[in-house]
């Protein structure tokens, strides 16, 4: 399931309001391979021993076939601690991670503070529409993790940035549900960043300062305004998110979860340009079956007819949910729809008189 970060979608495009989604799929499917923009819900979360949470950058490995999935039982999870973030947002944070310990016993081992203030910039690409933005001191991130896996054996990374504050007017119409989410694609970046170079699952959680209380404040985006902090969901996600190992023997005996494994792929109907939806719809060995949803518009306007794919298209998640158990009992799923099945056709060829005639 993917919903690309930033992008505005309808349904995934703020505080975890595909959710509900990703918990009605995992109860009709064996197994859920999405990513963190579906599964994080800053202060909620909800746990599937059948979802895998795997980030942007890994699913599109996964999906060329250069890695493979391995899922564990649990993760070390270290957390990076933004050298920008005051005093009192780092107490908040490493409150969140203690609790985590201690009502969930999720195994946070350790946290290190970034030697230079990592100085998060986003902004909305004028050409795309998507949030985006950098940091301008990647290298400070790079060297706190590289610590964090040599001396606490981490094997999951929670990256906490200090982002800048908003004024209330720049965010008013993701607060009201519309609009795009202007933290996410930044995010993207940088979980992209550690994943890239060091092939180990990992998160963002903002830092920031909480806006003023609203009186009409929309229910997709509320789960970011219960809390202090976005990292509950972060550490649950990675706590036990699949390791990344390279395609070859060894994750085959590894029992690993291939690119070939995959039976079937859904996204929103405007969003099927990313690498890993190009990548299985270039699939030889065991193409899957892509569906796309109308229902779930985004900023992008990468369509299965404008791409060449071949794509199931439906209305909203109900008709895709119905189409994936179809999918799954090895049924075709237009049997189920009023006269959607026609007379069985011919392609044989019978030889009449010396000549060939086609059915």
């Amino acid at each position: 399931m993917i919903v690309p970060t930033g992008t505005g979608a309808a349904i995934g495009g703020f505080a975890g309001d595909a959710l509900p989604v990703a918990r009605a799929l995992s109860n009709v499917v064996d197994c859920l391979i999405t990513h963190p923009n579906v599964l994080n819900a800053a202060m909620l979360y909800w746990p599937m021993p059948n979802a895998l949470y795997v980030e942007g950058y890994a699913l599109d490995r996964f999906a060329e076939g250069l890695w493979a999935l391995q899922p564990v039982h649990q993760n070390r999870v270290g957390i990076v601690l933004d050298a920008g973030i005051e005093d009192d947002l780092r107490i908040r944070q490493l409150q969140v991670a203690d609790a985590a310990r201690a009502s969930l016993g999720l195994p946070v081992v350790e946290y290190i503070v970034t030697d230079t203030p990592l100085q998060v910039e986003k902004w909305v690409d004028p050409k795309t529409g998507q949030s985006t933005g950098r940091i301008k001191h990647p290298d400070s991130l790079l060297r706190a993790v590289q610590t964090l896996v040599n001396r606490s054996k981490v094997n999951a990374i929670a990256v906490v940035g200090r982002f800048p504050d908003d004024d209330t007017d720049d965010v008013d119409d993701y607060r009201q549900g519309m609009g795009i989410d202007v933290l996410a694609g930044v995010e993207a970046v940088i979980s992209h960043l550690v994943v890239k170079e060091f092939q180990i699952p990992c998160a963002h959680a903002p830092a920031m300062s909480p806006l003023p209380l609203s009186l009409s404040l929309s229910p997709k985006s509320a789960a970011e305004e219960i809390g202090y902090t976005f990292l509950p969901c972060v550490l649950a996600g990675l706590s036990k998110a699949p390791r990344y190992l390279t395609n070859n023997s060894e994750s085959m005996e590894k029992g690993c979860i291939l690119a070939t494994d995959v039976d079937s792929i859904i996204l929103p109907r405007d969003a099927c340009g990313g690498d890993g939806t190009l990548a299985f719809s270039r699939s030889k060995k065991s193409k899957p079956l892509i569906i796309t949803v109308d229902e779930n518009e985004t900023v992008l306007n990468d369509t299965p007819d404008k791409l060449g794919l071949e794509a199931l298209q439906v209305s909203n998640y109900w008709e895709a949910i119905g189409v994936i158990a179809a999918h799954k009992a090895g049924i075709n799923p237009f049997s189920l729809r009023r006269n959607k099945i026609r007379n069985i056709g011919c392609i044989s060829s019978m030889p009449v008189n010396g000549h060939l005639i086609s059915g």
